[in-house]
């Protein structure tokens, strides 16, 4: 569909992110396998049970616009998902594989962060308090999850990956 109001702008930015976050559903699992840092692991397993939150907010953002909860398929994170599946099967050493994954993952939450961004400000620009509300509390959590990933890199697991093997 061709967006013709700010209104059909922001119904296919949903669309793009409810398919971004169902493609992180299938996503965050296998990173979890791969990763080595039990708090990486951790985080990824806390970050799946939010995306599904945050899947049930969209669902009812779609509702209070009147639309059907449904995604288009979203290049972009597809994109981006199979970057990080990419680095996976290249089976690098587990210390440098979780820094690669805090990347991949970092990079997941960069476009989130900015399709909710623009979500957000198009929903208060056209007067839906209530829905801008909703978005910035998803968008609060991925700033947060993406702040959690930068403190595991720095943490440890950047550390790790530069010592000598």
């Amino acid at each position: 569909m061709e967006p013709a109001t700010l209104q059909d702008l922001l119904v296919e930015e949903l669309k793009d992110l409810y398919n971004a976050e169902q493609q992180m559903t299938t996503a965050l699992p296998k990173m979890m396998d791969a990763a080595h840092s039990q708090q990486l692991m951790n985080a990824f397993q806390e970050h799946l049970s939010q995306t599904d939150t945050q899947i049930r907010r969209l669902d009812q953002v779609f509702q209070m616009l009147g639309e059907s909860p449904q995604g288009v398929h979203c290049k972009g994170m597809a994109g981006i998902i199979a970057e990080g599946e990419e680095l996976v099967t290249m089976n690098p050493d587990p210390d440098v594989l979780d820094a690669g994954l805090i990347a991949a993952a970092q990079r997941m939450e960069h476009y989130e962060i900015a399709a909710y961004g623009s979500a957000r400000t198009y929903a208060k620009e056209m007067g839906k308090a209530d829905i801008a509300r909703m978005l910035q509390e998803t968008l609060d959590e991925e700033g947060s999850f993406d702040k959690k990933l930068t403190r595991i890199a720095e943490g440890h697991v950047n550390t790790r990956a530069a010592a000598p093997v």
